[in-house]
């Protein structure tokens, strides 16, 4: 593959502004959006996970956004094979590629390469998938640690779609997932072909945006989004049966939960996501520059201007 270079990347948490920082470049600098969230891939759920309107599409190029089916367990690895082409084409017609989202692996993946473990056989993955199926998070957790103790003390209890990626990677080798993440393929976009911040709210202020927009999303149509998501009858540890919001919508629609309770969920979730959105990028994303929102469009302003 050939060199990618000139790149810019928006990253930050969850309604903090960056979608819009991305068109804004994108029409200043001649540039093209490119999808770096990793529900906002899925064709199925445009109300509920953020993702821009047709009209805000219309107002510049944008890659990977709603391409995957919601039946589909779409990976880190999937994402970067996409970027990588999604990258060369703007490239390609001359343009620089804009890539923003919230999701911290998919930018450590593709400016500090990919870990380079081995594919897991379809009946391997099948057979894992089903004697997971209806078991509480808590206990494949403790399946993990009682064979890759050292994996299972990296993720947490409450993550079965990490956990069963581990147990399917123990079962497929015999090795923990842990023995292979320091293996890392080279980046596509390494030290100096890029430049890009980390929109940084505060906190306080952020926490009262999730909230007002997850009650936006229910009268903007998420619930309807959600009920025909619910009405294909797919497995519920795919990661678009995940996104923040839809368990509980589901849970309110099956009358198990009141609709407040639902919203809390979803607020809630929400909310514990973004928290853990800075500390990743605190910890694993340190070549993007802070700002707060107010000052993120001159600070990318800058950096082209640098470039």
């Amino acid at each position: 593959m050939r060199d990618l270079t000139d790149a810019i990347l928006i990253a930050g948490p969850t309604a903090s502004g960056k979608s819009a920082l991305a068109i804004d470049l994108a029409r200043s600098i001649g540039g093209e959006v490119v999808n770096a969230d990793s529900m906002q891939v899925y064709r199925d759920l445009r109300v509920i996970t953020a993702r821009p309107s047709p009209g805000e599409e219309a107002l510049a190029p944008h890659a990977l956004f709603g391409h995957v089916d919601a039946g589909v367990n779409y990976s880190v690895g999937r994402w970067l094979e996409d970027a990588g082409a999604a990258i060369a084409d703007v490239h390609g017609r001359g343009r620089t590629p804009i890539l923003v989202g919230g999701t911290g692996m998919y930018f450590k993946a593709l400016t500090q390469g990919l870990s380079e473990i081995p594919a897991v056989p379809d009946e391997v993955r099948a057979a894992v998938r089903a004697a997971a199926e209806g078991v509480d998070p808590a206990e494949l957790h403790a399946r993990l640690a009682a064979r890759d103790p050292q994996t299972a003390a990296r993720l947490r209890p409450s993550d079965p779609q990490r956990i069963v990626r581990a147990l399917e990677i123990f079962e497929a080798t015999g090795r923990p997932l842990a023995s292979f993440q320091g293996q890392r393929a080279a980046p596509l976009l390494p030290a100096g072909a890029w430049r890009g911040v980390f929109v940084a709210p505060d906190r306080a202020a952020l926490n009262a945006r999730i909230d007002a927009r997850f009650e936006a999303m229910l009268a903007g149509g998420a619930l309807e989004e959600v009920r025909a998501l619910m009405e294909r009858g797919l497995d519920p540890g795919l990661p678009a049966m995940r996104a923040h919001g839809v368990p509980g919508l589901i849970a309110w629609m099956r009358g198990e939960v009141s609709r407040e309770e639902a919203v809390a969920r979803g607020q809630r979730d929400t909310r514990a996501y973004a928290k853990r959105q800075f500390t990743f990028a605190r910890h694993q994303l340190p070549g993007l520059e802070w700002a707060a929102p107010g000052e993120a469009a001159g600070r990318l302003a800058l950096l082209c201007a640098q470039a």
